[in-house]
């Protein structure tokens, strides 16, 4: 008998967000899965709700800011299940619509990269030696377009606002991209996928975005790779996207 895979979700805080439809999606699909959020309160409180769709879903308190929350999550993890099979790192922030190169302050720009680039990086640090004991592990960094050079919407060159969130997410591309050779010999897959924009926020909806269902397919594609599936990759709906 085949043994349930324990996946990941950081950044679910929000019953609206990314994190969590990925989270129930995944619940659909088989996982144990444990949603994190600095919060743990919120975390408590969207995992019963997803139990109550009969998912099995856990609520992990995770800053992923701090080391020693961060290792302490892991400890946990390591601790109930023994290993993680797949890590969506979710949790992200910082669109600075308006916020040009030269107008943007560097307070917010450290914000946003202390939160997309090494908070990521800090808890891929933390549970590859997690990830290293599962036969089929998979990182997915949840990115953007605007963290691209070639998006014709949101891309580097199409905006020349958003600077900040864009810069950080070029950033998280370029660090997937480094893991993804560094682990290949682990077996473990590392991909970045834009969800696209989503209506993760009310009145989002009129300005074009799409079902936070439809974003969220991209990223469980990508958690549910088979080994011999893509690494290094950036993806939105299971097609590459030009860096």
């Amino acid at each position: 008998m085949e043994t349930q895979k324990v996946v990941l979700v950081t950044g679910v805080s929000r019953a609206e967000g990314l994190g969590f439809e990925t989270a129930r999606q995944l619940g659909s699909a088989g996982f144990k899965v444990i949603i994190s959020a600095r919060d743990l309160v919120k975390a408590v409180r969207l995992s019963t709700l997803l139990q109550n769709e009969n998912l099995d879903v856990v609520p992990l308190e995770l800053d992923i800011l701090s080391d020693l929350s961060v290792q302490n999550g892991a400890w946990e993890i390591e601790n109930r299940f023994a290993q993680l099979d797949v890590l969506v790192n979710n949790a992200g922030g910082f669109y600075d619509e308006g916020g040009t190169a030269l107008t943007q302050t560097f307070d917010y720009t450290q914000e946003a990269l202390e939160t997309n680039l090494f908070g990521t990086w800090r808890v891929i640090k933390a549970f590859v030696p997690l990830l290293e004991k599962s036969n089929s592990g998979v990182i997915v960094n949840v990115s953007s377009g605007a963290g691209s050079f070639k998006d014709p919407d949101f891309g580097l060159v199409a905006m020349t606002d958003v600077t900040a969130y864009g810069i950080s997410k070029l950033a998280l591309n370029g660090l997937t991209v480094k893991l993804a050779n560094e682990l290949k010999t682990k077996g473990i897959l590392v991909n970045a996928v834009c969800p696209g924009f989503t209506a993760t926020y009310a009145g989002t909806e009129a300005w074009g975005a799409r079902p936070v269902e439809d974003g969220a397919k991209g990223i469980v594609w990508a958690a549910t790779l088979p080994k011999n599936g893509p690494t290094g990759g950036f993806f939105r709906d299971g097609k590459p996207i030009e860096w």
